[in-house]
């Protein structure tokens, strides 16, 4: 972890208090408050549900962590060298919010695209200036003021490369809008499953190091941060494909001292969310682990994870790829079709153990971010791809050597077909 790049603000004076849960909701839902290791019927029966979010409208925009909420608007306690925007002023930005400047839209409110002088606050010409991500709080959002206040507290104050930067806000009124860094390429989301152009395996690597650096950052400081939302939305890209977190709505402050956890009310995407949390209200770093896992597994399968137009034994992508993550012969079966041959051999086995580490039912036998940090590290390095150990191995005719990793021989124009070869139909058992 490259403590050496973040910058840590006291964040206690923000989110300090008890850790005992506040929302009577929560035990108004009985939810059951067992044992944090889970077999796969019960993990199932938590996790299979549709791809939203995992309270009503009404829970999230009521419900605290904090009975006594403070009431103090978020200026008196933001750190000064954020910007303060005046309403006018991101709306000329965006001209006027314009609906072909919308960047993205969640639960929070729309996002625009925008743009601003150099030296301050005043709007730029498009074009000219920085160019800026504005979020505008929706009256009626999913998420509510205090989220507004979260986001603007923790990315006001932590500063690190996987951090998406805060640049300023604006509170005006009954208007809540933030001013970001522009991410050049969008959300990781978009590049896995709305994107013609395959995400090259390089780049996939690439962008899971860079978001468990972030992570890794933010569990590791004085004063630990949960980020609570980890899914691949939430993983922005610049012009390079470095990775920012971004959206720290829901991000909590860490157990302190002696303190195991904080119990909390259940937020967050399911698919995403770590079973012992649903479950129990109960949340770890290793919550944060979890999701990682998830996301990891996006990354190396091209699926979403949750996905109701699959057959019904597919729809959730870590109860489908669990039987294949140990199972070296079988982990190759994982891999994104649309990647055709263009992965690394060892750093799919890589990835899929970790990732099968990151899922582990019981949370204390999940690794650390830093030992996440320290795995996927030297994959970026690895160049065994498997479409040149096919091509070599085809190059003299005649000489087909049989293959002892569970890979079938295939092809060069196999290769080309490689969404109908047994390597990824599944319906051939490998060899």
């Amino acid at each position: 972890m490259e403590n050496k790049c973040g910058c840590w603000s006291v964040l206690r004076r923000s989110f300090g208090g008890s850790c005992k849960s506040s929302d009577p909701k929560i035990s108004a839902n009985s939810i059951p408050r067992t044992s944090l290791v889970y077999d796969a019927a019960t993990e199932t029966r938590y996790l299979n549900a549709s791809n939203r979010e995992m309270c009503a409208p009404d829970e999230v925009q009521n419900s605290s962590d904090n009975p006594n909420p403070d009431p103090q608007p978020p200026e008196n306690r933001t750190p000064r060298q954020l910007l303060q925007f005046s309403f006018q002023e991101l709306k000329a930005a965006t001209g006027n919010f314009r609906p072909d400047s919308i960047l993205g839209e969640g639960g929070f409110g729309y996002v625009f695209k925008g743009w601003i002088e150099e030296n301050g606050t005043a709007p730029a010409k498009p074009g000219s200036g920085i160019t800026v991500a504005v979020k505008s709080l929706k009256p009626d959002g999913l998420q509510g003021h205090r989220e507004w206040v979260a986001e603007v507290n923790f990315l006001g104050q932590l500063h690190h490369p996987n951090l998406v930067k805060l640049i300023g806000y604006c509170i005006e009124d009954d208007q809540r809008l933030l001013v970001y860094e522009f991410m050049t390429r969008g959300s990781l989301e978009n590049h896995l499953f709305r994107r013609t152009i395959p995400l090259p395996w390089s780049n996939r690597i690439k962008i899971a190091l860079g978001a468990a650096k972030g992570l890794a950052f933010l569990h590791g400081g004085p004063e630990p941060v949960i980020y609570r939302d980890f899914k691949t939305s939430n993983i922005l890209l610049d012009s390079e494909y470095n990775s920012k977190l971004s959206d720290f709505g829901l991000a909590k402050a860490g157990p302190q001292g002696d303190k195991t956890h904080v119990s909390t009310r259940v937020v967050g995407t399911y698919g995403y969310a770590a079973p012992e949390y649903v479950m129990t209200g109960h949340l770890t770093s290793k919550s944060d682990v979890y999701s990682f896992g998830v996301v990891l597994l996006e990354i190396l399968t091209g699926r979403r994870s949750m996905d109701k137009k699959r057959p019904s034994g597919e729809q959730n992508l870590v109860t489908w790829a669990r039987p294949y993550l140990a199972d070296k012969r079988k982990v190759y079966q994982l891999v994104d079709p649309r990647l055709e041959l263009n992965y690394s051999l060892k750093g799919v086995q890589k990835v899929s153990q970790l990732a099968d580490n990151c899922l582990r039912r019981d949370p204390k036998a999940r690794p650390s971010m830093d030992e996440v940090v320290k795995v996927l590290s030297p994959i970026q390095d690895l160049n065994d791809f498997a479409i040149l150990s096919y091509h070599s191995r085809f190059s003299q005719p005649g000489k087909r050597k049989k293959r002892t990793d569970g890979i079938r021989q295939l092809s060069y124009s196999q290769s080309k077909s490689i969404r109908e070869s047994p390597l990824h139909s599944g319906k051939q058992q490998c060899k």
